[in-house]
């Protein structure tokens, strides 16, 4: 999973994971329809038939929390009016156990349930990250007629024991809507589609996003990819962003090599209006063959497709870890009584590693802004505890202290995969590096073979050198900080300073403006300094920023102003109309940005230039 928290500050990144377990399946069925032409009160009817059952009794959950969150959800919780019959249509006794689960007495008599799930993006607070919504990705959105987003974990439960058997899922929609997943539909009606998974982790990996039809197809690499888009005022479409994310994804196949043998794989985009009811946690959230992304729609289309090559590419790396690569707490799973694995250093921090890396090695980026975004990681990652030892937060990660370093997992999670690959990289004078031993850990383990926690570290070791080990115990299951210039000087990459241009509106967490909830206006603070952007212009605190270049703006669409003022240049001509003490004016000049130095790194030393090349695009 990948998280953006999208606020004043330009855009911070976070992420997390998924995978499900397998076994011979039997021959009885969940029978589940999901009715999305009957919204009621922005409710959704779903209708299970169970499979035979010969407990007297049996509880029936939706998860509360799911693979690659890293967070507790209870998805159960928008779940109401839930009721359980026999073949006559007699209720059955039903006692709720809790937020997710409910019992089921004389359960050999039943025949059907019942209830009405409420989607989550209504229920955001839309705070950003550090609240307790559930991340839009991984939430739910009923829009009648409109939008349906359909991550199956939030409408679907499984009854208790029964996680290996197969799922018919009908879903009955309006024919204008489309629905898009990488499942395939069994149903040749146009109102009708029907899918069947050999088991409820099969469900839970393939969400389903129901729009007016908006998307593309491509093939990369004998992998076919399907690219869908829900803009609600149309400002983007799946062909709009196609091309670049063409590019990328054939970028990561040629980096990926042999790893990957996924036949589909789908990207769901849905763009948020960011009003009450609607999303507001950004990124995505990864699964076996799809990535499911929300975004802002009033972001400039530059930063759209930044944002999609940053959150897609770090999902579709997840196809090597964990969903090739796991433990054995991802593969078998407890949806309502989590166990967490030790190595998000590896699933979450690897991943986020591949997901810079291949952009060096493939031509996407340059060695500067390569070193750029290594040296954010470690300047961000020095803001959280540098001392918690990463395999015990990993295996905590649900509860405190170590729930709030989760995000550490982006930022030390990649560096820690960085080292790992410059001591692979030394030590076989340039041959190898860590996708070879992500290549090696795929064929030991694999989809339906997992590792056990604590025999990782020995496995790695024995795969590669005994330096890796000590590193690993040190560094990762140790409280002790990683020297990140000792690893760096290996290929001869040192310390170095750069000047950028930085945000006009922020300064670190710190905002030049403030919003007035009552009367919705946008005004210059007068509690703290501003910079060259509002001197230039001789903007005061107090004044009220009407308009910008002939556009009004307020709190419904201060985003815009934010996103907006990221595209502009030096010297360009602005436009800007104020109220100061109650009196309009135009201010009429040129932008100048605010630049800030800010330490980076760079390539000194020559001698290990063929060393550095190697980690770097070998």
């Amino acid at each position: 999973m990948k998280k953006i928290l999208y606020t004043l500050a330009l855009a911070i990144t976070l992420w997390s994971c998924k995978t499900g377990s397998s076994s011979a399946a039997k021959s009885n069925v969940v029978d589940v329809n999901i009715n999305l032409v009957d919204v009621k009160d922005d409710k959704v009817l779903v209708t299970v038939t169970p499979p035979q059952i010969k407990t007297d009794e049996i509880v029936y959950s939706i998860p509360k929390t799911v693979p690659g969150t890293y967070s507790t959800d209870n998805y159960g919780k928008n779940s109401e009016d839930f009721k359980a019959f026999d073949a006559k249509g007699n209720a059955l006794t039903v006692k709720r156990i809790d937020d997710n689960s409910w019992s089921i007495s004389n359960a050999k008599a039943l025949k059907k349930i019942t209830y009405l799930v409420n989607d989550t993006f209504d229920t955001e607070k839309g705070t950003g990250f550090g609240n307790d919504d559930i991340f839009s990705p991984a939430g739910t959105n009923i829009n009648a007629g409109v939008n349906f987003l359909v991550n199956t974990h939030g409408f679907v439960g499984y009854f208790q024991d029964k996680l290996e058997i197969p799922y018919k899922v009908t879903i009955t929609h309006p024919e204008t809507l489309w629905g898009a997943t990488s499942m395939t539909d069994q149903d040749p009606s146009k109102t009708s589609d029907v899918f069947t998974t050999p088991r409820y982790a099969v469900l839970v990996e393939n969400p389903i996003m129901y729009s007016k039809p908006d998307y593309t197809e491509f093939n990369v690499n004998g992998m076919d990819i399907l690219i869908a888009v829900y803009s609600p005022t149309g400002k983007f479409t799946a062909e709009s962003i196609t091309p670049e994310m063409k590019t990328m994804m054939t970028a990561q196949k040629n980096f990926l090599g042999k790893v990957n043998a996924n036949k589909k794989y789908t990207v769901l985009l849905y763009l948020s209006t960011l009003a009450k009811d609607d999303a507001h946690g950004f990124g995505a959230l990864e699964h076996p063959t799809a990535t499911t992304v929300v975004l802002p729609e009033s972001m400039p289309k530059e930063k759209l497709v930044e944002s999609m090559k940053d959150v897609v590419s770090h999902e579709f790396f997840h196809i090597v870890t964990p969903l090739t690569i796991h433990s054995k707490e991802i593969q078998y799973f407890d949806y309502n009584a989590p166990k967490m694995s030790e190595h998000l250093w590896m699933y979450e921090g690897v991943t986020e590693y591949f997901a810079n890396l291949f952009q060096i090695n493939q031509g996407l980026i340059n060695e500067g802004e390569f070193y750029s975004r290594i040296a954010d990681k470690i300047e961000q990652s020095k803001s959280l505890d540098d001392t918690m030892s990463f395999t015990k937060m990993s295996a905590n990660v649900l509860e405190q202290p170590y729930k709030d370093q989760y995000l550490n997992v982006y930022q030390k999670g990649a560096l820690i995969g960085m080292c790992i690959d410059i001591i692979i990289r030394e030590k076989s004078n340039g041959e190898r590096g860590i996708l070879d031993l992500m290549h090696k850990l795929s064929s030991e383990y694999g989809v339906d073979k997992p590792f056990n926690d604590n025999e990782l570290f020995a496995k790695i070791t024995q795969l590669t050198y005994p330096e890796v080990g000590e590193f690993l115990n040190k560094y990762v299951a140790g409280t002790t900080p990683i020297p990140y210039d000792f690893y760096l000087a290996k290929v001869g990459v040192t310390k170095a300073v750069e000047k950028k241009a930085a945000p006009v509106f922020i300064k670190g967490q710190t905002p030049y403006i403030s919003v007035d909830k009552k009367t919705k206006e946008i005004a210059v603070r007068s509690d703290v300094g501003t910079n060259e952007f509002f001197k230039n212009l001789n903007l005061k605190g107090g004044d009220i920023i009407l308009s910008v270049n002939n556009k009004s703006y307020s709190l419904d669409n201060i985003y815009d102003l934010i996103t907006e003022s990221e595209n502009w240049k030096e010297n360009d001509p602005i436009t800007i109309k104020i109220k100061r003490g109650g009196k309009e004016e135009t201010i009429k000049g040129t932008v100048k940005l605010p630049y800030e130095e800010s330490e980076t790194f760079k390539a000194t030393d020559a001698s290990k230039e063929k060393l550095k090349n190697a980690w770097l695009k070998g």
